[in-house]
C-alpha cells in the first residue's frame, strides 16, 4: 500500500504515536465547500473578450517589470519575449500558451489526511487572516502581536469546525527577530494543528526551509510527488514582480509546491479607478505571474488570485465591502474560469477598528461575494480588522462562526422526494401548524443552519444572562476554545527532528530585526 493511501509517509507512528492518537479529543471539521449553486457572473461574452484583448495589450506593449533577478529576464529572454532592461514585453498570446500546462486543480495533503483540501473546480477552502502586524482582544485591546498570539490563532483554527485550512502568517509575530519567525511559525501550524497550512514567502531561504521542515513532516519523497503547501505571492501592484517574491515562487514551483499569484490592488492607487480597467491590469498581471511559474517548472499547481479593494478618495485609506470591489471580484472569477484555473479572492473584508456594525455589514458583503463569485480558496477568511493592520481574537471567532452559513447556502436547493415534503403537506392540512409532523420529528435537526454563538434566547432569559452582546460572548467563546484545546498526535520522531531543525537554523545566524 503507498504511502498516500495508508496516509503514513516515511515514518512509523511507534507506540507512544498510537497511545497519543487514542487519547486524543476528535473536533470535527467541515469537509471543503463543494457547490451546488452557480456562480454569478456580471460580465457578457463582449466585454470579456475586450479585457482579454486589453491584457495582451498591456504584457505586449507595456510589458511588466521583472526587478533585480537577472536569471527570470534570462528565462522569459529563452521563451521568446522582447527583454529591455527589467522590462519585460510578452508576445500575444505567449503567456496564455506558457499557462496552459498548470493544473485546473489539485490537492493540498494535510498531515492529517481526511482534512486534505482539492483546490479548484466547484469547491471552496476556507483560510484565516494573513499578515497583520497587530492583534485586538476585548482585554487587553489592540497590540504588536506576539508568537503566544500567532499560537493562539493557531488552536483557534484548528478547533474551528468552518475552516479548512490553517492558513499561513496569522498575525506577525513581532516579539520573534524577522530572520528566524518564520521557522517558529510554521512549527506551529505542524505541531499545533494537522490542517493545511502555508509555507513563509519574505525571503527565498525561507521559502526553502519551509520545503525542508516539510520533508521532514511528510518525507522528502512526498513532498515531491505531492502539494503540502499553498503559499500566497504577491505581485506589487502596478505590474512589477519583486525578487523577493519572484524568489520564492521559484522555490515553491521547482518543488512542486502551490501559489496563489495574486497581484495587490487598491484601485485608484495601484490600478484605475474603473472596473473593466483594474480588471485588464489584474490579468495582464495574473497571466505574467503563472507563465511565469511555468517556465520554472511546468505544471506547477497556481492559483489566479485577485486581491481587490476600491480607496477613499478623501482620506486615501482602503475600503471594503464596496459595490467596486464586488464587481471586479465577479468579473475576476469569470476570467479564472475562462483559464481553467482555480481562483483566489474575498475574505471577511472590513476597515473597522473594532469587531462591531461596520465590520459586520462590510465583512457579510466580502465573504458572501466570495461565494457566490466562485472564489476556490479564501484567505482572510476569518478574523481581519481594521483593513489587515489586526488579527481580532472575537472577530475571528465570530468570522469562523458564520462561514457555516456559507457552507449551507453552497448546498444549494434539494428537490428530492424527502425535500419535496409532500407528506408534511398532507400530514398538517388546511389550518395546521408542522411543529409536531412526522417530517419535522425526522429533519429537524439538521433542517436549518444554526449559529453556535448568536443568542436566540428570550429578552427575560438574555437579560439574566448579563444581557452579554456578541462581543462578549465571542470573548467567552475564544477562553473557552484556548482553554479546552489539546494537541493532534504527531509522531514523536517527527516532533524531535522539527524541534531540532528549527533550534539549529536559530542557532545558525545572528538575530535581526530589519
Amino acid at each position: 500500500m503507498t504511502e498516500a493511501a495508508t496516509g503514513r509517509r516515511t515514518r512509523g507512528g511507534g507506540g507512544a504515536a498510537r497511545r497519543a492518537e487514542r487519547t486524543a479529543i476528535s473536533l470535527e471539521t467541515a469537509k471543503y465547500i463543494e457547490r451546488n449553486i452557480p456562480n454569478f457572473e456580471v460580465l457578457t461574452e463582449e466585454a470579456l473578450e475586450i479585457i482579454e484583448a486589453n491584457a495582451e495589450t498591456v504584457l505586449a506593449e507595456i510589458g511588466v517589470n521583472f526587478v533585480n533577478n537577472p536569471a527570470a529576464l534570462d528565462r522569459w529572454r529563452a521563451a521568446g519575449a522582447e527583454v529591455e532592461g527589467e522590462r519585460v514585453r510578452i508576445p500575444r498570446g505567449l503567456a496564455r500558451q506558457l499557462c496552459s500546462t498548470a493544473p485546473a486543480q489539485y490537492t493540498q495533503h494535510a498531515r492529517n489526511p481526511a482534512r486534505n483540501v482539492v483546490v479548484g473546480g466547484k469547491n471552496l477552502v476556507l483560510a484565516p487572516v494573513y499578515g497583520p502586524p497587530f492583534v485586538h482582544d476585548a482585554e487587553k485591546g489592540r497590540r504588536y502581536a506576539t508568537i503566544e498570539d500567532f499560537r493562539n490563532f493557531v488552536k483557534l483554527g484548528y478547533m474551528s469546525k468552518w475552516l479548512h485550512h490553517s492558513g499561513g502568517t496569522v498575525c506577525e509575530p513581532t516579539d520573534v527577530p524577522v530572520n528566524k519567525r518564520h521557522l517558529d511559525m510554521l512549527h506551529a501550524h505542524m505541531t499545533l494543528s494537522d490542517k493545511p497550512f502555508m509555507g513563509s514567502v519574505t525571503e527565498p531561504s525561507r521559502a526553502q526551509d519551509s520545503v525542508d521542515m516539510c520533508e521532514i513532516l511528510f518525507g522528502k519523497q512526498f513532498v515531491q510527488d505531492n502539494t503540502v503547501m499553498t503559499s500566497l505571492i504577491n505581485i506589487n501592484s502596478p505590474m512589477t514582480f519583486d525578487d523577493t517574491m519572484m524568489g520564492a515562487l521559484e522555490i515553491y514551483a521547482a518543488n512542486n509546491q502551490a501559489c496563489v499569484i495574486s497581484p495587490f490592488i487598491v484601485g485608484g492607487a495601484m490600478a484605475p479607478v474603473s472596473v473593466a480597467g483594474t480588471l485588464t491590469q489584474v490579468l495582464a498581471e495574473v497571466l505574467a505571474g503563472i507563465a511565469y511559474s511555468q517556465l520554472v517548472r511546468a505544471g506547477a499547481p497556481v492559483i489566479f488570485g485577485a486581491f481587490v479593494t476600491s480607496i477613499d478618495m478623501n482620506s486615501g485609506a482602503p475600503t471594503f465591502g464596496t459595490p467596486e470591489a464586488s464587481l471586479i471580484t465577479y468579473g475576476a472569477g469569470q476570467l479564472a474560469r475562462r483559464m481553467g484555473l482555480p481562483y483566489r479572492s474575498a475574505g471577511s473584508f472590513c476597515g473597522s477598528k473594532l469587531p462591531d456594525a461596520q465590520a459586520a455589514y462590510e465583512t457579510s458583503n466580502s465573504l458572501n461575494m466570495g461565494l457566490l463569485s466562485g472564489v476556490n480558496f479564501m484567505l482572510h477568511a476569518c478574523g481581519w480588522l481594521e483593513g489587515g493592520l489586526v488579527s481580532s481574537y472575537e472577530k475571528f471567532v465570530m468570522d469562523a462562526d458564520q462561514l457555516g452559513a456559507l457552507h449551507h447556502l453552497a448546498k444549494g436547493v434539494q428537490i428530492d422526494e424527502n425535500a419535496q415534503a409532500m407528506d408534511a403537506i398532507a400530514e398538517v392540512g388546511p389550518g395546521g401548524h408542522y411543529l409536531g409532523c412526522a417530517h419535522t420529528q425526522a429533519n429537524f435537526k439538521t433542517a436549518f443552519w444554526r449559529s453556535d454563538l448568536f443568542d436566540y434566547k428570550p429578552f427575560e432569559t438574555w437579560s439574566e444572562e448579563g444581557a452579554r452582546d456578541t462581543m462578549a460572548l465571542a470573548t467567552q467563546r475564544v477562553k473557552r476554545q484556548l482553554d479546552t484545546y489539546q494537541k493532534p498526535p504527531l509522531d514523536p520522531a517527527i516532533a524531535e527532528a522539527l524541534e531540532a531543525f528549527v533550534a539549529q537554523k536559530k542557532a545558525s545566524v545572528p538575530d535581526a530585526f530589519l
